[in-house]
């Protein structure tokens, strides 16, 4: 069966680790993970099959999603252009164990430049001490650079901030607050300041940090 990359492979043999603030030890990058039997890769339309959305729910509630929803989804990414949904494979049991997403923003400010958005970070619980948090992180991070962005965003809970700071990330005092408006949580619109995590869980204050490119 033919499968389909969401992005250029290619792009990922690019990227230069050694750019990256972030301590790798043993030194690992996306081309050489540290164990033969690990591919870091862009998605593909056959992970449906490799326990991908089964990852994400590691992370967050994903919902039924069917096949032909994955699918479409992933036709509606991929013809964007502008989605680099990024994973780790452990090839010997054919499945994803890490992911992350980039996502570009398009913008007028900046001479029309794009900045980056890291989501969905997310690492199989089982597969801790061989440093794929850092890893998926710092792969998507430098392909961002690689892509132009003239920086990269992402939300996170207080405790990652540390993780974050190690990979180059900075949380800008006066202007690190996540603020949301759920619309799906029923009739009344929840506005989630800092007071609210990703999850909307109270008490689990989420702090907006980004990595500079330009300066």
């Amino acid at each position: 069966m033919e499968e389909t990359y969401l992005y250029g492979p290619n792009l990922l043999l690019k990227l230069d680790f050694h750019r990256s603030p972030a301590n790798f030890k043993p030194f690992i990058s996306a081309a050489n993970p540290g164990e033969p039997w690990m591919k870091v890769r862009p998605l593909k339309d056959t992970d449906y099959d490799r326990g991908f959305l089964q990852l994400l729910s590691q992370l967050t509630h994903v919902g039924n999603v069917n096949r032909t929803q994955f699918l479409t989804r992933f036709s509606q990414m991929k013809a964007s252009g502008d989605y680099f949904v990024t994973v780790i494979e452990d090839t010997r049991k054919n499945e994803i164990i890490g992911a992350a997403s980039l996502v570009i923003e398009r913008k007028f400010i900046h001479n029309c430049a794009v900045r980056g958005r890291l989501e969905d970070v997310v690492v199989n619980d089982t597969y801790r001490g061989k440093q794929l948090g850092k890893l998926i992180v710092v792969t998507v991070s430098l392909l961002a650079e690689e892509l132009g962005c003239y920086k990269m965003s992402l939300d996170c809970k207080d405790k990652l901030i540390k993780f974050y700071e190690s990979l180059g990330y900075v949380a800008i005092p006066g202007n690190s607050n996540s603020m949301t408006i759920r619309y799906d949580e029923g009739p009344t619109l929840k506005r989630n300041a800092t007071s609210a995590g990703s999850s909307g869980t109270v008490g689990d204050s989420c702090q907006t940090v980004s990595l500079d490119f330009a300066s």
